[in-house]
């Protein structure tokens, strides 16, 4: 019977003892093999992250570049000229510092105005006479 199971398992006997819990064989030289993938892996994530900041310092130089040519100003820039203009606006102040409002925005007079003349555009010639005449 056990002839049987042998030739039925093959050569799986040998690992059957590591399925069933039994005591793996140790390599020798597994522990040195396992620190010298290490080290490679280590040494090719340092070249990794070497080539990927070399390219992107030339693709930085290169968008200077075009900032400089067009007169753009950087992200970061504009940021910190708005939150020093917004200091600068808050200084002496108690309360919170209010947010900057658009160009445009607020003016009141300029709106009411700029409906009146709207509107009188769009009135026929003898109405526009009589409100021009008043």
């Amino acid at each position: 019977m056990n002839f049987v199971m042998k030739q039925a398992l093959g050569g799986a006997t040998k690992d059957m003892g590591k399925m069933l819990g039994g005591e793996e064989e140790k390599d020798p030289d597994a522990e040195k093999k396992e620190e010298e993938r290490q080290e490679a892996l280590r040494q090719q994530e340092e070249e990794r992250k070497a080539k990927y900041a070399k390219m992107e310092a030339e693709r930085e130089n290169l968008r200077q570049g075009i900032r400089d040519k067009y007169g753009i100003k950087k992200k970061e820039e504009k940021e910190a000229e708005a939150a020093a203009a917004m200091e600068q606006a808050s200084e002496g102040s108690l309360t919170r510092p209010k947010k900057a409002v658009p160009t445009g925005c607020g003016d009141e007079e300029e709106e009411e105005e700029s409906i009146v003349d709207t509107v009188m555009k769009f009135l026929p010639g003898p109405l526009m006479d009589m409100f021009n005449k008043k």
